[in-house]
């Protein structure tokens, strides 16, 4: 397991119970909501057809399944949550795990429902299966597509629809379409406007350290078990499979947009920059339901999400939800979405959707308010609570997102990081910081034993704040580190929010154990290079260059694809990484012809210059090194790295 820090001690290493003072903060959560409402538990299991005994699926590759649940199955049974647990979360922690399978929504309209974090949605057309949101990998895609074919008759896939820009609603496409009938338009694959660059800007251009934070967020480092990980709140956990991706042949831009796709009547509305950048949900006129994509789903969902990505517009995604009750609320019998159970019946179906509604419009608004009055995010963060015509919902509670980070994330929408005290304008970074911070509190040793009275009166949100100075400055301290790992431990353990939880129980784990073994994490497939259009894999290779590396070099190499009839200028000049449609260089450093799928077969390394030489796929003429020169400009990034430690 360790990489970097070693290991703490076996006796500092074990994983703790809950203290008294966590223990009374669960009961209070017993005491302040209404767990004897079954509503949710009954529309959770309603039309179920079957499922898999056990939840295993294998990895095509690997040795470790794609996804497992059967372990969580075994201890979520109990109706009481353990002390380890936040009693709230539990109850979301059965409901997405205990209730999985094929479930049928209505004649004709199926999901299946915890093989992943999402659901996918199945729609029987006249011919086929439409699609909609195939998970996050392409072993649970597959499975799940299987277990339909096997209980309601086996028909083919004429149509994908992605819901939005997420991976969990796109990566797992190849479990259900070759890429070859994408291309060739046999499959219909439906998207909303920008869904392409999105989808690959948010997952690649960003995406080592969102994957990084992300391995907290969902908690993929963690056993499954009471003291660890048991739920994601989003749904019951993250598949880790093969991943896939595809550009769409068929792009919805405008709200009122409709499409027939063998026999069905969509009418889509543009969501954009809500819960996603790109996004839509539509209207099924034969079903009377209505897909609100992940606009809505059973509990509060991320304005900022933990894992990092662009800050959201809780105004417009409280608009959206209006202008969904307004276009089809008079016409809709069922609301169903991409993560959860549906809702059955009118008045239910929209009595929810006005209160999702009024959640994020709260939130942004009571921010706002409080900002004006000269708050800063911190300072509102901490007294902005949900009224109990909101807060008392299960639906709304802070499974995925809480009011406390969403506040802070509508403050930076609108007023950014910085709060107006130019104390804070030019911080030291962490390292520094907690250098001088220990040494003005009398050293690491004095520090750890003050933290560990305000411990024992469970305090621990203070601890954390100032451990983290000491783990900060010298990270081998190990009572800091053992000290800080039970106090985010309990931390967790009280967390209504599944992120918040397995972030702090993720970062017990590291200051215990170090940081798992692991490679460069750019883990490129065919099915990547196939689906990834070349403008965005120059987006890509801009982000990976090193600017200090390439500081003084000029490069120029023109590029002719000959699969896309089309040429490009390459250029480095002041650090920067160019690319130029429909241009060459008068006098280039060097000249390729070659296919655009190979060159990017040949930047993800899966594929060498010489291999592709020998076979005649690549010609160069010019400076032969200039290849390797450009090669060597490109940072490859380290997969985990630490985060509540300092890099060694």
């Amino acid at each position: 397991m360790s990489q970097g820090r070693d290991p703490l001690p076996e006796a500092l290493r074990r994983r703790k119970p809950a203290t008294g003072h966590t223990i009374r903060a669960q009961h209070a959560v017993l005491d302040a909501l209404p767990f004897e409402d079954r509503r949710s538990f009954d529309d959770a299991a309603r039309g179920f057809i079957a499922s898999l005994d056990p939840l295993t699926i294998a990895h095509d590759r690997g040795r470790r399944p794609a996804y497992d649940l059967s372990a969580a199955l075994e201890f979520l049974d109990g109706e009481d949550a353990p002390d380890t647990v936040n009693p709230s979360l539990w109850r979301q922690a059965r409901l997405n795990a205990r209730h999985h399978g094929l479930f049928e929504v209505t004649d004709g309209l199926y999901q299946v429902r915890s093989f992943d974090i999402a659901n996918m949605t199945l729609i029987r057309g006249d011919t086929g299966w439409i699609v909609i949101d195939p998970l996050t990998s392409s072993e649970t895609a597959r499975a799940a597509l299987a277990l339909a074919n096997s209980h309601l008759g086996e028909r083919p896939v004429v149509a994908v629809i992605h819901t939005h820009s997420h991976a969990d609603h796109f990566a797992g496409v190849l479990g259900v379409v070759s890429a070859e009938q994408a291309e060739s338009g046999e499959v219909r694959v439906i998207a909303p406007e920008h869904y392409v660059d999105e989808s690959l800007s948010e997952n690649v251009l960003a995406g080592n350290v969102m994957n990084r934070r992300a391995t907290y967020m969902y908690g993929n480092l963690l056993p499954h078990a009471p003291d660890a990980f048991v739920t994601t709140g989003l749904g019951s956990a993250l598949s880790m499979g093969s991943t896939g991706f595809v550009v769409p042949n068929d792009i919805v831009r405008d709200t009122g947009e409709t499409r027939t796709v063998d026999g069905v009547e969509f009418e889509f509305q543009m969501c954009p920059g809500t819960e996603a950048p790109a996004e839509f949900v539509f209207y099924l006129p034969q079903f009377r339901a209505l897909c609100m994509s992940e606009i809505t789903s059973h509990h509060l969902h991320n304005v900022y999400t933990p894992r990092g990505a662009q800050v959201r517009d809780a105004l417009a995604w409280s608009n959206q939800i209006q202008t969904s009750i307004d276009r089809f609320g008079d016409r809709l019998e069922i609301q169903f979405a991409s993560h959860h159970w549906p809702i059955w019946g009118r008045d239910a179906a929209l009595t929810y959707l006005k209160k999702q509604r009024d959640l994020y419009k709260y939130i942004h608004d009571q921010t706002l308010r409080l900002a004006n009055h000269g708050y800063t995010k911190e300072e509102i963060a901490e007294q902005l609570t949900l009224p109990d015509s909101l807060g008392r919902e299960f639906a709304n509670r802070g499974y995925y997102g809480t009011v406390h980070h969403n506040a802070r994330a509508v403050y930076v929408k609108y007023l950014g990081f910085f709060d107006g005290n130019p104390a804070t304008l030019h911080p030291l970074p962490p390292s520094e910081a907690g250098r001088r911070y220990v040494d003005f509190m009398g050293g690491a040793d004095a520090v750890v034993e003050k933290a560990r009275g305000c411990f024992e009166d469970g305090d621990y949100r203070w601890v954390a704040e100032v451990l983290n100075h000491v783990v900060m400055s010298e990270p081998d301290h190990e009572p800091a580190r053992a000290l800080l790992a039970d106090t985010l431990e309990q931390l967790g353990y009280q967390a209504e929010s599944a992120p918040w939880r397995n972030f702090y129980l993720c970062g017990a784990l590291e200051l215990r154990e170090g940081l798992p073994e692991t490679g460069t994490a750019f883990q490129a497939s065919e099915g990547m290079a196939r689906g990834m259009p070349i403008e965005n894999l120059f987006q890509t290779m801009a982000v990976r260059l090193n600017g200090p590396a390439a500081d003084g070099v000029e490069l120029a190499i023109n590029l002719d694809f000959t699969d896309l009839d089309r040429r490009y200028l390459l250029a480095i000049e002041h650090s920067v990484l160019h690319y130029f449609p429909d241009r060459q260089a008068d006098a280039p450093d060097a000249a390729i012809r070659m296919s655009a799928l190979d060159f990017k077969r040949l930047i993800m390394g899966l594929a060498d210059a010489a291999g592709l030489m020998q076979d005649g796929r690549l010609e160069m003429t010019g400076d032969a090194g200039a290849l390797a020169r450009l090669g060597g400009l490109f940072d490859r990034f380290e997969r985990r790295f630490p985060i509540v430690t300092p890099r060694p």
